[in-house]
């Protein structure tokens, strides 16, 4: 069983990183309510709200990062790898999450076809299963392992999830609450 740091030990500036569905939203919102650090979900900042998905111009989704990543605090969800740099100057603890794809696919499908809200879900919008989001999915299956080097490589504190086993004990350890849905 893994020994977690302190939550604290991460800082005030948390990135939380990991292929799809692989449980960053919520744990971003499950480590924003029990700090009180505000949760930031980068799908919501390059989505726009009520629709399906669509994405905003690259120029708007860029300033809405770079203004997101400027505050002096907060726990991030997403990767979106062309606008890293900014957010590694200033983050202080990463959580790498790295859940098998059939986990992740089960959680597509479950919150695509049942899920009415979700945390890091669009405002107005309820999922829907597409064949964009599955091609994605086995696209990128294998971004973990881009996730754990990038932590690894980044000089602050750093936690890296392999499993639901592993994420229930550190729910445990730092006593987090998952958010409603």
């Amino acid at each position: 069983m893994p020994d977690f740091p302190p939550l604290e030990s991460l800082g005030r500036r948390i990135m939380v990183l990991g292929p799809t569905n692989a449980g960053k939203s919520t744990l971003t919102e499950a480590i924003a309510l029990r700090t009180g650090i505000p949760p930031v979900h980068l799908d919501q900042l390059r989505h726009l709200p009520h629709t399906n998905w669509i994405e905003r111009d690259d120029v708007e989704f860029k300033s809405l990062h770079d203004a997101a990543v400027a505050r002096d605090e907060w726990v991030m969800d997403g990767g979106y790898s062309k606008l890293m740099a900014p957010r590694l100057a200033r983050v202080t603890g990463i959580i790498v999450l790295d859940e098998r794809l059939s986990v992740r696919m089960r959680r597509y499908l479950w919150r695509s076809l049942f899920q009415r809200r979700r945390p890091g879900g669009l405002e107005g919008q309820r999922d829907s299963v597409t064949w964009k989001m599955l091609h994605w999915l086995w696209a990128s299956r294998n971004n973990g392992e881009k996730y754990r080097q990038l932590a690894h490589h980044h000089c602050g504190p750093n936690i890296i999830i392999h499993d639901q086993t592993e994420l229930d004990t550190l729910y445990i350890a730092w006593r987090l609450s998952r958010p409603p849905t």
